[in-house]
């Protein structure tokens, strides 16, 4: 090992040290930072690049590389990133180095996951609840609430009796940084309240909800209740509070278009979260056209 190697080496566990004793960060993250490290002082071995004020973005881009070339995911490859970073970061404040050559370099895109959606024949067989006692008539609400409002877990678990005006059909929910916001509640979804309503037992809880102790329902329990009710009506994937909501949102931009509309109805603070929906509008137009148009479909090689 070379003298400069020593110098890359050295700093680094000089690092090591710091986020151990001073930062006091668990063994599993410390364990991981080395790991970043001792992959990041490999390759700049590799190109001869042996002293931290040496390196240069060009070098960062080359072990970037190296990484996505051996199977790293783009997550695992942003960490691996963040670790490099906060060393040069830490190198900067304790000597001197005015460089940080990580800071512009961006990992990889991960292709992004669209959200699992059911069509509208599939809700329509979701929603089908055979037996009418007080246990199905809340599930049958609670379902029928997600589905027609786009509400998040958090938010229907948190709603109370008060919060619905069944002559306007509005509800308000309170959302992500306690941001309240109005949505209407279609026909079929405030009549599955109502008949919840005329069971419900009488309690001091306000909750809308309640479990068969009375209480207000847990997330947990509604999404228990949700993938039982999914298992009973023969759904092919297990049925999530998040599936109805997504599936609302892609039913309701699919319908109308309206992609700012969508967006207030769901509470998001950024358009660009809703226009993920749009790519699942997409497909879906993707899907007829290949199966309804003359010319979608690629011809097999040789073919006349």
């Amino acid at each position: 090992m070379t003298a400069e190697t020593t110098a890359l080496q050295t700093a680094s566990e000089a690092f090591i040290r710091y986020l151990r004793d001073v930062r006091q960060l668990s063994p599993h993250t410390v364990s991981n930072y080395q790991r970043d490290l001792a992959s990041l002082i490999a390759c700049c071995d590799e190109r001869r690049r042996t002293d931290p004020a040496e390196l240069h973005e060009a070098d960062i881009r080359a072990w970037v590389s190296q990484l996505r070339r051996q199977g790293l995911a783009g997550s695992s490859i942003q960490r691996a990133l963040s670790a490099v970073r906060s060393f040069f970061t830490y190198l900067g404040r304790e000597q001197g180095h005015s460089r940080n050559p990580a800071a512009a370099v961006q990992a990889p895109r991960q292709p992004r996951r669209l959200p699992r959606t059911l069509d509208t024949d599939q809700v329509n067989r979701y929603l089908q609840f055979s037996d009418d006692d007080l246990t199905a008539r809340r599930d049958s609400a609670i379902a029928e609430l997600f589905y027609s409002s786009g509400l998040r877990l958090a938010e229907l678990a948190a709603v109370n009796v008060g919060d619905i005006d069944r002559h306007e059909q509005l509800l308000t929910v309170t959302g992500k940084g306690r941001k309240t916001r109005t949505v209407p509640v279609g026909a079929v979804a405030l009549a599955a309240v109502e008949r919840w309503l005329q069971v419900r037992p009488q309690s001091t809880d306000p909750a809308l909800f309640l479990s068969q102790r009375g209480s207000r329902i847990s997330v947990r329990n509604i999404q228990d209740r949700l993938r039982l009710q999914g298992r009973r009506a023969g759904m092919y994937q297990d049925v999530h509070p998040h599936m109805l909501r997504h599936s609302f949102a892609s039913h309701m931009l699919e319908s109308s278009g309206d992609l700012r509309a969508v967006q207030e109805l769901l509470g998001h603070a950024n358009i660009a979260t809703t226009q993920i929906y749009t790519h699942l509008d997409f497909q879906h137009l993707a899907k007829v056209y290949d199966a309804a148009h003359p010319r979608a479909r690629r011809r097999k090689p040789g073919g006349d």
